[in-house]
């Protein structure tokens, strides 16, 4: 019969296996796994290219059009499968790998991103964009909140706080992945015509490496014992923080309606109104607005938050205002609208750095993905409700109403938000 000093000498050595275990996990570097911050990267850098492949073909559906015989209410269903795909992803698996570790959820979704590349680097037929569009909803909807958080686990300070660092990594992996891609899908179909489709193949190599980067990076936070039972992500605003989710969360949804426009009504404008169906002016279009998001975010890294809002805001409003000019103008002015897309760009990427912020920083640790999962929900439906229902009133109306009718409802929509917005940073420490 053991005696109570054997016993507790056993519990002792569970305990300490335990807290190895624990460690291991916490710690970074299992055998056969990258360092943290080698992981860090690879992260980024999967995300980053997830986003580029998601973006890549709203410079080349005008070539879709020409040679499928496309119609623009096609085209719009097209990107609407795509943004379901997105969302129901977000809502069914987005906060899962707060259960089941970060990498988890991360591989399948390379995984289903690479075998979307791989339907697009062998066609671009009606079936195959309907199939490969809805697999890249899919993949993007699962990795985008999994992403955000591992990158702020991975990145994180002593006692799990999130750093700066890995919020304006977040952000641009983000937004910098979505300019990308279409200036990379013109370049290439303009350069190299007679293979339109050499863009995927690249991306589908890019897809691979990042899966292998991702397959070494550590899993760095423990996962709860028991796992919750399943259920899909819940659009409720968190218990903590109302107030300031629920601002972050309007400016999400206007900034993500604003990229939705440039992603998916851009080469509408340049083909149809400007009478210009460059593919590289259409892919320049979006990598202007998304890519100066992603360089406001970086040269403003130090900026506190209060401060990045007053200067983004108005010239986000700015920026629509410029946009609007270039449309009605006669005849319509290229010029203007480069750089009222550049003035957007400004104006989204500080909103879009500010709510993600406020997201990152209040969620609990061990709800941090279902959080962003809502985010981005909230985010993905501001960036495909707006584009379907404008893709739908191109039959009926001109698209320089849409896009006053859009800018109005935006700056509307900024101008009631902009005092939540304000008001929730008052008692942040990093205003």
């Amino acid at each position: 019969m053991r005696s109570i000093g054997d016993m507790t000498n056993s519990g002792d050595m569970t305990n300490s296996t335990v807290h190895l275990e624990d460690a291991l996990v916490t710690g970074g570097t299992k055998r056969g796994r990258s360092s943290r911050t080698a992981g860090f990267w690879a992260v980024a850098a999967s995300m980053s290219v997830l986003t580029a492949f998601s973006t890549a073909p709203s410079a080349l559906y005008g070539i879709y059009r020409r040679q499928d015989h496309l119609s623009s209410i096609t085209v719009t269903i097209v990107y609407a499968v795509f943004a379901a795909g997105i969302v129901t992803s977000l809502l069914l698996v987005g906060h899962l790998s707060d259960w089941y570790g970060r990498r988890t959820l991360l591989i399948p979704a390379l995984l289903t991103g690479l075998l979307a590349a791989v339907i697009f680097a062998n066609s671009t037929s009606l079936p195959a964009l309907f199939i490969g569009r809805v697999l890249t909803g899919l993949a993007l909807g699962a990795a985008t909140a999994t992403a955000t958080a591992y990158l702020t686990d991975l990145a994180a300070g002593p006692n799990g706080v999130p750093t700066r660092r890995a919020q304006i990594t977040s952000t641009v992996a983000n937004v910098g992945g979505l300019a990308v891609g279409p200036l990379a899908a013109g370049l290439l179909a303009t350069y190299v015509p007679s293979f339109p489709r050499l863009i995927y193949v690249i991306l589908a190599v890019l897809l691979a490496l990042a899966l292998a980067a991702t397959w070494a990076a550590p899993e760095v936070r423990p996962l709860p014992r028991p796992r919750p039972r399943y259920r899909p992500q819940r659009l409720a605003l968190p218990g903590a923080a109302r107030t300031q989710f629920g601002a972050a969360l309007t400016g999400d949804f206007l900034v993500f309606s604003v990229y939705g426009v440039f992603a998916g009504l851009a080469s509408a404008f340049l083909s149809g109104a400007l009478h210009r169906s460059s593919p590289v002016l259409a892919g320049l279009t979006v990598f202007i607005a998304f890519g100066v998001g992603a360089l406001t975010q970086i040269i403003t890294r130090s900026w506190p938050l209060r401060r990045l809002l007053a200067v983004g805001i108005p010239v986000l409003l700015l920026g629509l205002g410029v946009i609007v000019t270039a449309a009605w103008l006669q005849p319509p002015s290229l010029t203007f609208f480069l750089i009222g897309a550049a003035l957007v760009g400004v104006g989204t990427g500080s909103i879009f750095r500010s709510a993600l912020t406020v997201v990152i920083t209040t969620a609990p640790p061990n709800d941090r993905a279902a959080a962003l999962a809502l985010f981005f929900v909230v985010g993905y439906l501001g960036l495909s409700l707006p584009v379907v229902g404008a893709g739908i009133a191109l039959q009926y109306v001109t698209f320089k109403v849409i896009l006053l009718a859009f800018a109005v409802v935006v700056a509307v929509g900024i101008l009631i938000a902009s005092p939540l917005l304000l008001r929730s940073l008052v008692d942040r420490k990093d205003n």
